[in-house]
């Protein structure tokens, strides 16, 4: 793990940076196991979805578009079955503890992405291939529904207070990270493999891969332990005559804080899935670029998209949240107009540049929320807030994102639809992070301490 970009404001008698508390990195190292594996898999999904599923698991039209709208729409469908898994894992990780869950949720992860491997084909058994293909992505949605939030926490909890930022962005930049090991398996096999071969059977190699990437996450997470924060509000939680209601508890008493948090990410959402998924049909169907050119320029952006993660992370820590978060918002408007003109040249130059600044925009609304969100929840029941959240706003924002951008293009023949449907998405961002008080700084303790206070305040208010 790089060392961090600034100094703590703690001092150290030889002058030298003091350094990460105590078994952070090995937690960093545990929380981003799990989100490579998740990332791997969903990178993996959305290039195969534009490459190979469209053609091996629906009937065919005559019209390739067809097969790939179809493909997106089950793309979809992976992100319904999120909120429902980040509830229980939020639920149970708030009970039991985060490793725990987390550990579970990586394990069905790794499962059903080498089952989706396994499918036969459509030619082979006719619609059983997509309904199979539909179970295994409900299922997997479901696991992935807990393992963002459980990471997150795991890291927030353990941070030091002025470096949250910092710190909590890292299991951000695992998306990028496994996307990197899904584009060089993907770009190894389509270079090594002739297309008939690699449409056969090379693209379920792929998916198998991700057995080693999951069981190499899991070993990790083996060696790390729940936040002492966690474990005193656990235990002062066995002593209250009322137990926390998990999503209960959140809608009655944080409904604020969760608009904010699911309105917060429709910026974000949409334009990653636009620049990162979307934009390989674009490139493949309107620009017309071989698939190994593609997952080449891809390959590039996300080694610089895992590098500006953390960097906006620590902006955050020194700027605070909001700022960071505003003006990466309102870039986003401007993407569509720009980017996708860009990408229209053909030059692999300028085509690797637009992905390269749609990602930096998304990063500095991206890094910035893991630690926001951290610090508008209370412990005992941040996992299931953060959780409903993050999974919660992709229904409406990046599970839909491919889907309308490729409808769009389909029935104008023009980008501009798809760059004002950004812009809309950037609006509501923009709406609810203004509404979010700045946390940079603040104390997970002094969360708490303020949650039960108003709880408290609210009841007393209610009482005859």
């Amino acid at each position: 793990m790089p060392p961090s970009f600034h100094l703590n404001s703690q001092t150290v008698e030889n002058g030298q940076a003091p350094q990460a508390p105590s078994g952070l990195k090995r937690v960093v190292a545990a929380a981003m196991a799990g989100t490579v594996a998740e990332w791997y898999e969903f990178f993996l999904y959305g290039t195969a979805s534009a490459l190979v599923f469209g053609t091996l698991f629906f009937k065919q039209t005559g019209n390739p578009i067809d097969g790939i709208i179809a493909a997106f729409a089950l793309y979809a469908v992976g992100f319904a079955a999120r909120p429902i898994g980040g509830l229980v894992f939020g639920h149970f990780g708030d009970k039991v503890g985060r490793k725990q869950l987390l550990q579970l949720s990586l394990v069905v992860v790794g499962v059903t992405t080498f089952l989706m491997g396994c499918l036969p084909t459509f030619d082979q058994i006719g619609y059983w291939a997509p309904g199979l293909l539909v179970f295994l992505r409900l299922v997997q949605g479901f696991a992935f529904g807990g393992e963002w939030g459980g990471a997150i926490i795991l890291v927030s909890e353990h941070s030091p207070d002025d470096r949250r930022g910092y710190w909590a962005s890292w299991p951000q930049a695992g998306v990028p990270a496994g996307n990197l090991v899904a584009t060089l398996v993907l770009l190894g096999l389509s270079t090594i493999l002739a297309e008939t071969d690699f449409l056969t059977w090379g693209w379920r190699v792929a998916f198998w891969f991700s057995a080693v990437v999951v069981l190499i996450g899991y070993w990790i997470r083996t060696k790390v332990d729940d936040a002492p924060i966690f474990k005193e509000a656990q235990a002062k939680q066995e002593l209250e005559a009322n137990k926390q209601l998990g999503v209960v508890e959140v809608l009655r008493h944080h409904w604020r804080a969760v608009l904010i948090g699911i309105g917060a990410r429709f910026a974000e959402n949409i334009l990653y899935y636009l620049v990162v998924t979307f934009s390989i049909t674009y490139l493949k169907l309107v620009v017309q670029v071989d698939t190994s050119r593609i997952l080449l320029l891809m390959f590039a952006a996300h080694a610089v998209h895992f590098v500006l993660i953390p960097l906006m992370g620590h902006l955050s820590d020194v700027f605070g949240r909001k700022p960071v978060y505003l003006v990466g918002a309102v870039l986003t408007a401007f993407w569509g107009f720009v980017g996708f003109p860009m990408m229209d040249t053909g030059n692999d130059w300028m085509i690797m540049a637009a992905i390269i600044l749609g990602l930096a925009i998304e990063s500095m609304t991206y890094a910035p929320y893991s630690a926001l969100m951290a610090e508008m929840f209370p412990t005992r029941v941040r996992y299931t807030a953060l959780s409903l959240c993050y999974q919660a706003a992709p229904i409406l924002a990046g599970s839909l994102a491919p889907l309308i951008a490729l409808t769009l293009l389909n029935n104008y023949h023009s980008s501009v639809p798809i760059s004002l449907y950004l812009v809309g998405a950037a609006v509501i961002s923009i709406a609810a992070v203004s509404l979010a008080k700045e946390t940079r700084g603040k104390s997970l303790r002094v969360v708490d301490t303020e949650a039960e206070t108003r709880i408290a305040s609210k009841q007393k208010r209610r009482m005859p």
